[in-house]
């Protein structure tokens, strides 16, 4: 069974056991996360939400607390000779491991 969830405005298909880099959530290693936003459950029976599937989750336990890789930005403009610059950034993000998808009562049938 698979999961579509929905965080950080990124969408991510997980299983479980997974372990995801998701967008910085202010929550301590070792606690429990639950995803409400879960946009599809896939497996025997494909359930597709409008937007989110009612009742579905997706549960996690965070890792640790990481920064991502660094990303350079070099501006420089062409007629001036002083105006260069170079910015660096580093995205803060969270290390997830799915441990469960709880699925939500069961969606009715799409018509035609």
């Amino acid at each position: 069974m698979f999961a579509v969830l929905k965080t950080g405005g990124k969408q991510y298909k997980v299983r479980t056991g997974d372990i995801l880099r998701v967008e910085k959530l202010d929550v301590a290693p070792g606690a429990t996360v639950r995803f409400e936003e879960v946009m599809m459950l896939g497996g025997d029976a494909v359930v597709v939400g409008t937007p989110a599937v009612a009742g579905a989750a997706v549960e996690a336990e965070v890792i640790d607390q990481v920064k991502g890789e660094k990303v350079l930005s070099f501006v420089k403009r062409r007629r001036k000779h002083s105006s260069q610059r170079t910015r660096g950034h580093r995205q803060k993000l969270t290390l997830v491991r799915v441990t469960g998808i709880v699925a939500g009562p069961a969606a009715p049938a799409a018509a035609g």
